[in-house]
């Protein structure tokens, strides 16, 4: 099956994020209100998740639409302290247009065990990623987060972020969510 590489409508944007966060709440990628997903829907524009909703039980009206300096554009909630590593992905790879930030359980033990996924220690993965490296520790919520990301945004399709989770970015939500998956 091709890659889709179009941008979707507002509306499919955010019917998608919540789907995507279904999921990912679903297999225990995240806890609680952990994790972000986000969607270009234009050049310019994205819709994100808000900070401190579970990504399992989100609507398309608690989504937050925001252009890609970071201004908020639309909606009630606020954005994710963490959209700012998105932000960074499209500002680095125009092939992107899609990202998710989740903790699996055994990418997030790689990134605590500091293991880039260069090696074969799963065969799976590199095949459908690449190599996957390890982005040096940053404070989540900060500047840090996305320069610590920033010289691997071009060249990977994913990040391990040190003692934090993982990252992944696609062409459409479903790529980057299968990245992360």
């Amino acid at each position: 099956m091709a890659v889709k590489n179009t941008y979707l409508n507002d509306q499919e944007g955010k019917e998608l994020i919540c789907e995507i966060g279904r999921r990912i709440y679903n297999k225990n990628f995240v806890a609680a209100n952990d994790g972000n997903i986000s969607i270009k829907v234009n050049d310019r524009e994205l819709w994100t998740t808000p900070t401190g909703v579970s990504k399992g039980f989100m609507t398309p009206d608690m989504m937050v639409k925001m252009d890609l300096s970071g201004n908020v554009l639309e909606g009630e909630l606020k954005p994710s302290s963490e959209v700012k590593m998105h932000l960074r992905v499209y500002q680095e790879n125009s092939e992107a247009k899609a990202v998710v930030h989740a903790h699996p359980p055994v990418a997030t033990s790689f990134a605590i065990a500091g293991i880039s996924l260069e090696k074969p220690v799963s065969p799976e993965a590199i095949v459908l990623l690449g190599k996957v490296p390890v982005a040096p520790y940053a404070t989540p919520g900060t500047q840090e987060v996305p320069d610590s990301i920033a010289p691997y945004c071009r060249d990977y399709n994913a990040v391990l972020l040190a003692n934090h989770g993982a990252l992944t970015w696609g062409r459409n939500i479903t790529e980057a969510f299968f990245r992360m998956e």
